[in-house]
């Protein structure tokens, strides 16, 4: 393929399976546009705008919003980490359900010999089926009660397969690249500085619903335990303190709005 290569609308559109009026649309809203035109003003698409369609189309079949999604790609998210992530979490899964499947033929194969499993094995299909859980879970239920950790969950679970997305890829994007500007001295007021505020803030909308009390349990997790809340076990104790500084600031010069709570990246499942 010519790196000079160009695609028109109806080609594009036919290629991606989208219609000539949905392309149109996406360019007046700014989601995608022609790199270029032609001398008579025909729209031209590049190989770098083909790369954006694709990852458009990727983040739409994990459930997102042609907003949510242009400020994903307009930050700077990486589709390889999106898809590096979900794999490994797939394939967490996958080794889970095959320790299970390993117990429970032992079992299996016990009962079906009419012999009596011993206790060690019940016990360890017992765990594996509940399991630990994640760290962040874990923490969480040291600050939230049952009733919110459902909340949470529940909330989590209607967002289907983009919740992973959510917050297992943008939310911790979002938190690294906040965390570079501070480091590097960008002042909080910055632009670039409130418009990663803005969209965090929205993030913590979808999980918590705006409810203060699971506001309070959550930033009290992040406060305390932020090694566990991060994923990041080098996490110092004190790491969350001047970020969350930082981001208040930012957040205080946007217009009033009831304060959200931070999401969380991981719920602890029913009985674990």
């Amino acid at each position: 393929m010519s790196i000079d290569q160009t695609w028109k609308v109806g080609t594009l559109a036919e290629a991606s399976g989208l219609t000539v009026r949905t392309l149109h649309h996406w360019d007046r809203i700014g989601l995608l546009g022609p790199s270029r035109r032609t001398a008579a003003g025909h729209r031209e698409y590049t190989e770098q705008d083909v790369i954006r369609l694709y990852q458009v189309l990727a983040l739409r079949r994990l459930g997102l919003g042609l907003e949510s999604i242009a400020t994903c790609l307009d930050v700077g998210i990486d589709p390889v980490r999106l898809v590096r992530e979900h794999l490994a979490g797939v394939e967490a899964s996958l080794a889970s359900l095959e320790a299970l499947r390993q117990r429970l033929a032992h079992v299996h194969a016990e009962l079906a010999s009419d012999r009596a499993p011993e206790i060690s094995a019940l016990i360890g299909a017992l765990r594996t089926m509940g399991g630990a859980g994640p760290e962040s879970g874990q923490a969480l239920r040291r600050h939230l009660d049952d009733d919110r950790i459902r909340a949470l969950r529940d909330r989590a679970a209607g967002l289907g397969p983009a919740a992973h997305y959510l917050l297992e890829v943008e939310w911790p994007e979002l938190y690294r690249r906040a965390e570079a500007l501070r480091t590097a001295g960008v002042e909080p007021t910055e632009p670039r500085v409130r418009k990663l505020v803005e969209r965090m803030d929205e993030l913590s909308s979808l999980f918590t619903g705006g409810d203060s009390g699971v506001s309070a349990g959550v930033r009290s997790a992040w406060r305390h335990e932020p090694a566990a809340m991060s994923g990041d076990p080098a996490a110092p104790a004190d790491a969350w303190h001047d970020l969350a500084a930082y981001l208040d600031h930012a957040r205080a010069t946007l217009p009033p709005a009831v304060p959200l709570p931070v999401p969380v990246r991981s719920f602890p499942e029913e009985g674990s």
